[in-house]
């Protein structure tokens, strides 16, 4: 199984002078379940390439989290998310799913981004699973398939909450929120309480609300990729 982990290249919070990218856990416990599985050949990959940003503060908020970090002290871990291809020079390989990974730093770099909604398009269409957890289901609210609909349009999603915005005080720090542009497009947008784990299965469209969910999608792709229920 070939899984293309999606990591943004953004470290900033839009014109705020706060650090941002992507968030530890939220790759580090997929990578984990996917290691173990092994069966799974991971690809990470970013607009810009290279060195994808760790929003800084989500390291510092798992230093209880033993599997991150475990993994953010990791070479191999580390070449993985420093050492991305671009999304540009990926497009035209064929996954067996598309996992993005979240973060704040997702908001403004993936949503628009033209080669990640091919790839999006692409790997659905061909019968793949597209997955997304906490911010990274940004990257699906543009995404419209060949027949002209947005992929989300009718599914069960899910995604970081305006409640869970609120609590971390940045819903006025970004261009617009997952749970109303996830609405705004279509989707059957659900949700659990404010850090709850919550993974929705919709088909072959997997989401996580929040990084308690990343080890959640990451079994979820696995099940479905076997044909089991998850």
């Amino acid at each position: 199984m070939k899984v293309l982990m999606v990591l943004t290249s953004n470290d900033k919070l839009g014109e705020h002078d706060e650090q941002t990218g992507w968030y530890l856990p939220e790759c580090a416990h997929p990578y984990h379940v996917f290691k173990q599985a092994g069966t799974v050949e991971m690809v990470s990959a970013s607009p810009a390439g290279g060195k994808a940003p760790v929003d800084e503060s989500s390291v510092d908020a798992s230093k209880e989290d033993k599997v991150s970090m475990d993994l953010y002290k990791d070479e191999a871990f580390k070449t993985f998310t420093e050492e991305t291809k671009k999304l540009s020079d990926v497009k035209g390989d064929k996954f067996d799913a598309v996992f993005v990974v979240g973060g704040f730093g997702t908001m403004w770099d993936l949503p628009e981004n033209a080669d990640l909604q091919e790839i999006i398009r692409n790997t659905y269409e061909q019968g793949g699973i597209v997955s997304a957890v906490c911010h990274g289901p940004c990257a699906l609210t543009q995404v419209k398939l060949s027949d002209g609909n947005f992929l989300v349009k009718d599914k069960k999603v899910t995604a970081f909450t305006d409640d869970e915005e609120r609590a971390v005080e940045r819903i006025d720090k970004i261009p617009f929120t997952n749970e109303q542009k996830l609405m705004e497009v279509g989707a059957v947008y659900t949700k659990r309480a404010a850090w709850s784990a919550h993974v929705v299965v919709d088909g072959r469209l997997i989401t996580g609300q929040n990084p308690a969910s990343a080890t959640g999608v990451a079994n979820a792709i696995l099940a479905r990729s076997s044909g089991t229920v998850y």
